[in-house]
């Protein structure tokens, strides 16, 4: 049994590409695409679930990482591209987190829904003089 595991990993190892597809180089980087996949559609939610220390803790993580990816040898240049994504979705997050809780983001929003309840409470009104108006009329 020891001799057949030994001889399927002489086939894998002996061809460049899947060598590289069975290896930690390969499947690190992969697995841990996760995070700035998750940060990315992030950006999609409302800017009052960001955390600020994580976002700041993330930032500093994938900067780190980014500069290790390039230090090893050989370069994992698909870990520096993982860590890369991620950088760059956790800077967009901290720009949206400032935005909102330290740059008036919050109280254009408040002001927005505000502005909105007003305008459909308007309309409801419009809508209700309009109806009694017909009422009036037709009688």
């Amino acid at each position: 049994m020891a001799a057949l595991v030994k001889a399927i990993n002489a086939k894998i190892r002996s061809n460049p590409v899947s060598d590289y597809v069975c290896s930690t180089h390969f499947w690190g980087p992969v697995s841990n695409f996760g995070i700035p996949l998750a940060a990315v559609m992030d950006t999609q939610k409302s800017p009052d679930l960001i955390s600020g220390q994580m976002t700041g803790a993330l930032c500093i993580y994938s900067a780190t990482f980014m500069r290790y990816a390039l230090a090893v040898q050989p370069k994992n240049y698909l870990l520096f591209a993982c860590h890369f994504v991620n950088e760059g979705a956790q800077l967009t997050q901290g720009y949206r987190y400032m935005q909102y809780n330290y740059w008036g983001g919050k109280e254009a929003s408040v002001t927005k829904e505000a502005f909105e309840g007003v305008q459909k409470t308007a309309e409801a009104v419009e809508a209700k003089v309009e109806s009694k108006v017909k009422q009036a009329v037709g009688k």
